[in-house]
């Protein structure tokens, strides 16, 4: 987007190995990725090829093997609330009303800074952002799937991180709803000036939602295959991008690489 500037996010020679029962699964190998302040990135690839796991990194929910992942000139050491996680699975509490499962990350991260008010305030802010207001007395079992992933994406983003990581969020909905939750999350982030890391199957989601799509090869010992710069305008209107040529040429581009030279890696290297 406009404002990408500078090196947030930086990923240097990582390396993971998992080691189980049947012996270590050696899952990603030499990743080596910048992320710019501002800027929205895809990761996509075929299935089993360490997508979550890369992200899993990148939130410090794992620990890589080998090589050194930073945030903001820091070691990625563990989880932080610089770095919030949106899951396929929305993870709400179902006890819990839209209002209740927000103030409660809320109240972790600024309880200590701020007071009741201030909290109420910014959890309100949160589902306001996300145009659920009026369903904040509402629990999970009474809301649908979309608005579930809306709360959860309102839950990250009210505890302000740098770095927003989000896990196939809409992979699960139905097309129309999936298409008005991506609409609504290119609004919040240039709202909010977001970094964004996400992974996806989807390459039309991929095209139009990224300022780069980061291609995976197929596991074990996967990588970055190749990245794709996408230089259509901001903001970006999916209607008029369906008759865009360049629009076409990025989608093809990634199609080649999923369907051509990843399907059939062998073929492709004679």
């Amino acid at each position: 987007m406009d404002n990408i500037n500078g090196k947030f996010i930086d990923i240097h020679g990582v390396e993971m190995v998992f080691h189980t029962r049947k012996g270590d699964f050696h899952a990603l190998r030499e990743i080596n990725l910048t992320v710019a302040k501002g800027e929205f990135i895809t990761l996509i690839g075929h299935s089993g090829c360490g997508k979550s796991t890369l992200l899993n990194l990148i939130a410090g929910l794992l620990k890589p093997s080998d090589g050194v992942l930073l945030c903001a000139n820091r070691e990625i050491g563990g989880p932080a609330p610089e770095r919030a996680v949106v899951f396929q699975n929305h993870s709400l509490l179902p006890w819990l009303t839209c209002y209740e499962n927000i103030y409660l990350g809320v109240e972790r991260v600024f309880g200590v800074s701020e007071n009741r008010t201030q909290l109420r305030d910014r959890t309100r802010a949160a589902l306001a952002l996300v145009g659920l207001g009026a369903a904040e007395t509402k629990r999970p079992n009474e809301i649908s799937g979309g608005m579930k992933q809306r709360v959860g994406i309102a839950r990250a983003l009210a505890m302000e991180p740098k770095v927003l990581l989000m896990d196939e969020p809409f992979g699960a909905l139905d097309a129309l709803t999936r298409a008005h939750l991506q609409d609504e999350l290119l609004k919040i982030v240039a709202k909010t000036e977001s970094t964004v890391v996400m992974v996806t199957h989807d390459v039309d989601e991929a095209v139009l939602l990224s300022d780069r799509i980061v291609m995976m090869t197929n596991g074990p010992a996967a990588t970055i295959g190749e990245v794709l710069e996408v230089k259509l305008a901001w903001p970006r209107d999916r209607v008029v991008l369906a008759q865009d040529a360049q629009y076409g040429l990025y989608r093809t581009a990634v199609l080649e690489f999923l369907y051509r030279k990843q399907a059939h890696p062998a073929r492709e290297a004679a």
